[in-house]
């Protein structure tokens, strides 16, 4: 059970938006952009407000990979290994990353919170390969000595 700031704060954001079946999307990020994760209570909540079903809220959610019910760290770490990426070295810039924040695989965040760890098929910026984001800032031609350094930057700011 969530405390009750969070459905004071999606009470909000519904009414920033209007309690209308068509604002469901704009509503479900802003809720994401919040808590860094889509709560499967507030998608809920969020369905009976606007008079949708919750299959219908989940059918929405579920279809955009954007969103996420699992909680995510403070910064969200995504690794290129598209094409021009992987050629130019991606994946021992993963493995450095999973190294470094103690992840795999299968645990992508990190005990405390701070760390999410992705990997996307594309991020767009071919030229600049290998990439990797931290919260959408683009991070260019990197390493794996410059995705270690990076994790102890971001470790010096938290």
């Amino acid at each position: 059970m969530l405390e009750q700031s969070y459905y004071d704060k999606t009470d909000e954001i519904i009414a920033m938006h209007g309690a209308f079946t068509a604002s469901l999307i704009p509503i479900i990020q802003d809720i994401q952009n919040e808590y860094r994760y889509l709560a499967p209570e507030l998608l809920a909540y969020v369905a009976e407000k606007l008079g949708i079903s919750e299959a219908k809220a989940y059918s929405v959610a579920t279809f955009y990979e954007n969103f996420s019910f699992e909680p995510k760290g403070k910064y969200v770490i995504k690794v290129c290994d598209g094409t021009a990426c992987h050629v130019r070295k991606s994946i021992p810039i993963l493995e450095r990353l999973y190294s470094e924040l103690g992840l795999s695989k299968t645990k992508v965040t990190t005990d405390d919170m701070l760390f999410t760890l992705e990997t996307v098929s594309c991020l767009g910026a071919c030229g600049l390969a290998p990439v990797l984001t931290v919260n959408d800032k683009v991070y260019p031609k990197m390493t794996p000595d410059d995705a270690a350094a990076l994790i102890q930057e971001l470790r010096g700011e938290a």
